[in-house]
């Protein structure tokens, strides 16, 4: 008897813990670790095309002639909350530099919400089928990931997890330098 009851509390306390199978949108993101990969001009690959309707509506295309910063997030994932102000701060510093939005696992409401909290200043792409074009590259592997296209539109370099203002700033100047 004494085995029975030592396995049933074993049993309840471990179903207990597993939350039942079930898993909202926000469980089911992989958040990276900040890590940074850049790539030799010689091994770039292009990058699909950067095109469709934004949350305010109007259709965004980009013009391979300008180093471009691609952000993929969603409202929910609070890596990406937290990573909005030092996008934002960046994309009125580099005027020269395209920023990108693309939303990934959102719905168009609380995206335009998260927008005019953290007043993004760039376009955002509600079309989250672009990223299966970068596979062939440096894929977008975690929410948030960045990516930084050169200005021929190759893939220069992806921050996977949240960007900080040294490596964002570092990937940007040294990919305008070239």
């Amino acid at each position: 008897m004494k085995k029975f009851l030592v396995s049933l509390v074993l049993v309840l306390t471990l179903t207990g813990c597993s939350g039942g199978g079930f898993s909202s949108a926000e469980e089911s993101f992989v958040s990276g670790d900040g890590a940074t990969t850049f790539i030799k001009v010689s091994d770039r690959k292009i990058a699909p095309a950067i095109t469709g309707m934004t949350l305010s509506g109007s259709n965004y295309t980009y013009l391979k002639n300008k180093v471009a910063v691609v952000n993929v997030w969603a409202s929910w994932c609070s890596p990406c909350r937290a990573e909005a102000p030092t996008l934002v701060a960046l994309a009125n510093k580099y005027t020269d530099v395209e920023f990108i939005g693309i939303l990934t696992r959102d719905n168009p409401a609380n995206a335009e919400a998260f927008e005019r909290r953290f007043k993004i200043p760039y376009p955002t792409l509600i079309d989250d089928s672009i990223l299966i074009g970068f596979k062939g590259s440096l894929p977008a592997n975690a929410i948030p990931t960045t990516v930084v296209l050169d200005r021929q539109g190759l893939v220069a370099a992806r921050i996977s997890g949240v960007v900080t203002v040294a490596s964002l700033s570092k990937l940007i100047e040294r990919v305008s330098r070239e």
